[in-house]
């Protein structure tokens, strides 16, 4: 018979823990029928806090341990108060743990330890013998009435490296009462008959739905973790130990459990309203107040950012990389460009008769000059808030931003113009980054569509497409052009059908080579692009036709595009200036076609 001052649980598989852990069969396996440790609350400050030790045996239902105390002084009121049931909870120290996910798979105990309550539902002692000179003599005492959950500010887990502490908590009954005789004997009759009348907390937990105990589970979790140290608990951390039990204290569960508790039949109400209204959160806001529920946001977390960098809501974009790559570039920024216009008749070659008088030609030398403007964005942040964001780098976001932006505003100068008033400070002047749209004349050719009231879609686009084939003569640009329009052109063409209800162009590529361009780039700010024409009339943008390697974009060695950035010690920001200081303009004459529409004709 083994001699031993009382037997328990030092865990029990298969129960989920406080702290998320589930401890599985045979976990401990290694260490059955070894001899470990009985300490006092996981504390080796002092050799009085080793009580006795425990000798372990791995059972199907988990590892139950044989103790025996010292006759030291701490050994014998340790003794005292387990005889007396002051104390009926066990906790074990292990590291070296092996984990599948939250389910601990092996590990080494190092030490049983009593404590006030434990993290393990099934941890508990259920066999005390008292010895003296008659070895069969002794007692056996049963627990059999429910404990109650209790709470303190210290979470029962504290890793270090790959030591962990595994606290075990009573949430039932005495699950089995050993024989005097026999301490493995696990039969709660022996010393109960009316131990299975009455519903065990497990029997309780066990009735709830799935849905029930993961609410409970989860209030208990979140509990646990508002006492940790990092979230303004009081734990007591040192060297990978706990030195205070997660479930005492004031401000625990166990204090909660003095005042204001959620029952069963109230949860049921929660889960009953939550099922009706679809949110659990607004179910549980809603009886907060009945309830005595506080802090009920912990149950429900903040998101959680899907992106680092908060993301750019913008206009489509495409066509500005588009702009920029496909302008011709010079090292220069004052452009002159020349022509001579041998169109005319004065122009042609001519016969000669004998004796005549041969004469001379006759054409126009054309010219004109652009300067460079100076384009730029400017920016400023606090240095409080550059320090204090480290979710991201702040800095190179914005400097992305700013780059972003100055392109989009060039490539639009470059085709539309800028779309300020010309009485703003800011608008980028005309003469400097001529618009294609607006352009001269010699540069740029107007075709205008023109609809009567009653067109539908269907021939508003075959217009379109018409007036642009047909305006495609007038083109004397290099090579093909490519067209610059908006989605809704696109789309009306698109959705052009022949007569038996057949798309004509399946593809933006087949309506390109039915246009006689290289490609169909929708422009976004184009849409609803008007202007006033010399005869008063309005006209509305609804393509460019053009190849951009006519279209000359200079900058000198200092004015291309640079970023600067400097502090401003008086008022502690971090300022930002990017800026360009370029012209632009056809150097071809016509090189482009601007496509309009004027106001439907009536009748």
């Amino acid at each position: 018979m083994v001699k031993y001052d009382f037997g328990g649980w030092a865990t029990k598989n298969d129960l989920p823990c406080s702290d998320g852990r589930t401890i599985r069969k045979d976990a401990f396996k290694g260490n059955s029928g070894q001899i470990v440790p009985l300490v006092w609350n996981h504390q080796h400050d002092e050799a009085s806090d080793v009580l006795g030790h425990a000798m372990l045996e791995n059972r199907d239902e988990g590892v139950y341990a044989f103790c025996s105390f010292n006759d030291s002084e701490s050994g014998k009121a340790a003794k005292e108060a387990v005889v007396h049931g002051d104390i009926r909870s066990l906790s074990i120290f292990a590291n070296k743990l092996q984990e599948a996910g939250k389910n601990v798979i092996h590990g080494i105990i190092r030490e049983v330890s009593l404590v006030m309550a434990g993290a393990n539902p099934g941890a508990f002692i259920d066999n005390v013998m008292v010895h003296g000179d008659d070895e069969s003599s002794g007692m056996i005492v049963g627990y059999d009435e429910s404990l109650d959950i209790s709470h303190s500010e210290e979470d029962p887990i504290t890793k270090k490296e790959d030591d962990v502490i595994v606290e075990e908590k009573p949430l039932e009954n005495a699950l089995e009462h050993a024989k005097a005789t026999d301490p493995k004997a696990t039969d709660p009759k022996a010393t109960d008959p009316k131990a299975t009348d009455d519903k065990t907390t497990q029997d309780v937990i066990d009735s709830m739905t799935d849905e029930q105990q993961t609410v409970m589970y989860a209030m208990v979790g979140l509990a646990l973790e508002d006492a940790a140290p990092e979230n303004g608990g009081d734990n007591n951390m040192e060297q990978g130990t706990v030195k205070h039990n997660l479930f005492e204290g004031k401000e625990g569960l166990g204090a909660a459990s003095e005042g204001k508790t959620l029952s069963h039949a109230e949860m049921e109400t929660i889960i009953k309203d939550a099922k009706r209204s679809g949110s659990l959160k607004d179910s549980f806001l809603a009886h907060a107040d009945t309830y005595g529920i506080t802090n009920i946001d912990y149950m429900f977390p903040d998101a959680q950012a899907i992106n680092a960098a908060p993301d750019f809501v913008t206009r489509e974009m495409a066509w500005v990389a588009k702009v920029m790559a496909s302008t011709h570039h010079t090292p220069f920024s004052r452009i002159k460009s020349m022509s001579a216009d041998i169109t005319e008749d004065e122009a042609r070659a001519k016969g000669y008769i004998k004796g005549s008088l041969k004469k001379e030609e006759v054409f126009s030398l054309l010219k004109r000059t652009t300067t460079p403007t100076t384009i730029y964005k400017k920016q400023k942040l606090d240095r409080d808030d550059i320090v204090d964001i480290t979710d991201f780098d702040v800095v190179a976001w914005l400097k992305t931003e700013m780059r972003m932006m100055l392109d989009e505003e060039i490539a639009r100068a470059i085709l539309i113009g800028d779309g300020r008033l010309s009485s703003s400070d800011d608008k980028i002047l005309a003469v400097n980054i001529r618009p294609i749209w607006t352009d001269e004349a010699l540069y740029t050719v107007k075709a205008t569509v023109t609809y009567a009231a009653n067109d539908t879609d269907d021939m508003k686009a075959k217009n379109f497409i018409r007036t642009a084939i047909k305006s495609r003569k007038l083109y004397k640009g290099s090579g093909n052009p490519a067209l610059f329009t908006t989605e809704d052109v696109v789309t009306d063409c698109l959705l052009i059908e022949d007569t038996t209800g057949r798309r004509i162009y399946n593809t933006v590529q087949d309506l390109a080579t039915a246009l006689r361009v290289s490609d169909v780039i929708t422009v976004e700010p184009i849409t609803g692009s008007t202007r006033i024409g010399t005869d008063t009339k309005v006209y509305t943008l609804l393509g460019i036709m053009v190849n951009l390697m006519d279209y000359n974009v200079g900058a000198d060695k200092g004015g291309a595009v640079n970023m600067f950035d400097d502090f401003d010690i008086d008022y502690n920001q971090q300022k930002y200036l990017i800026e360009t200081r370029c012209s632009g303009a056809l150097v071809k004459p016509f090189s482009a076609i601007a496509i309009e529409s004027t106001p439907a004709v009536v009748g």
